[in-house]
């Protein structure tokens, strides 16, 4: 048996208020941060529980509590709620002149190498575009597209584009970089075959820089002697400058604008 909700008897100011009175633990302030007397955010809620058709809400001398139903109401509540001010901002946006939104999501190589300029140049150009850019990392990148959570991302190449449209927007100049005293100081040019006979400083696991070096170490059939791993291309420098090992960063990547 499923149970129906109308939703016309559900409305944004009891969805609010519900949130307010959880988080608080407690029907008085909630009703004060949503600007409602006590009476009518108590009938409020009780209509909601009505409704519902379980009690949300646990009263007693010291406040009020979640019920196991409670707390399955507010998670929805709380995407609601959210999902509604993003709503009524992307509108406002329209009525303030901005004629567009789009969620961006990239990881660091794409944040650190090109899209500030592109982005710069993007927006400049088109001055009523709202873009909000997110860093993630690449597999997140694509499940947040296939799951319309973004409207476009920027990864790097490898990761599954099933259910995608994907294009080649750049390519990639990779160097070693490594410390003054450090054997490979004096080359050139190196094949990264080569570096997989050296320590290695690298990103975090999940970085798209750690995926790509990781796969190309596997096709060579050489393990990576991934030594310390940080969170970015700063720490990174600090570590190999101190000769903990080697590492591998993205430089001069030349984009289709």
């Amino acid at each position: 048996m499923k149970l129906y909700i109308n939703p016309a008897r559900i409305d944004f100011v009891t969805l609010k208020l519900f949130c307010a009175t959880a988080q608080s633990g407690s029907i008085t302030k909630g009703a004060a941060e949503c600007n409602l007397a006590l009476s009518a955010a108590s009938r409020r809620i009780s209509e909601l529980e009505d409704v519902i058709g379980n009690a949300l809400l646990e009263r007693g001398a010291k406040g009020v509590t979640l019920t196991q139903a409670g707390h399955a109401v507010m998670q929805h509540a709380l995407r609601l709620y959210q999902g509604f001010e993003q709503f009524s901002e992307e509108l406002g946006a329209y009525a303030s002149g901005t004629k567009g939104h789009v969620r961006l999501w990239a990881d660091m190589s794409a944040l650190t190498e090109f899209l500030p300029a592109t982005l710069a140049s993007f927006l400049k150009a088109h001055p009523e575009i709202q873009v909000d850019l997110e860093e993630q990392l690449s597999g997140d990148i694509v499940k947040s597209l296939l799951d319309g959570i973004s409207d476009m991302g920027v990864f790097a190449e490898g990761a599954p584009t099933a259910g995608l449209s994907a294009h080649i927007i750049g390519h990639d100049e990779l160097v070693i970089i490594c410390s003054k005293s450090h054997p490979l100081k004096s080359r050139k040019k190196i094949a990264f075959e080569e570096c997989l006979d050296y320590d290695i400083v690298g990103l975090n696991r999940g970085s798209s820089l750690l995926e790509l070096t990781s796969r190309s170490a596997e096709r060579l059939g050489k393990p990576m002697r991934l030594r310390i791993q940080v969170r970015s291309y700063d720490a990174m420098c600090q570590m190999i400058a101190v000769n903990l090992g080697v590492g591998v960063k993205l430089v001069n990547l030349k984009s289709r604008q």
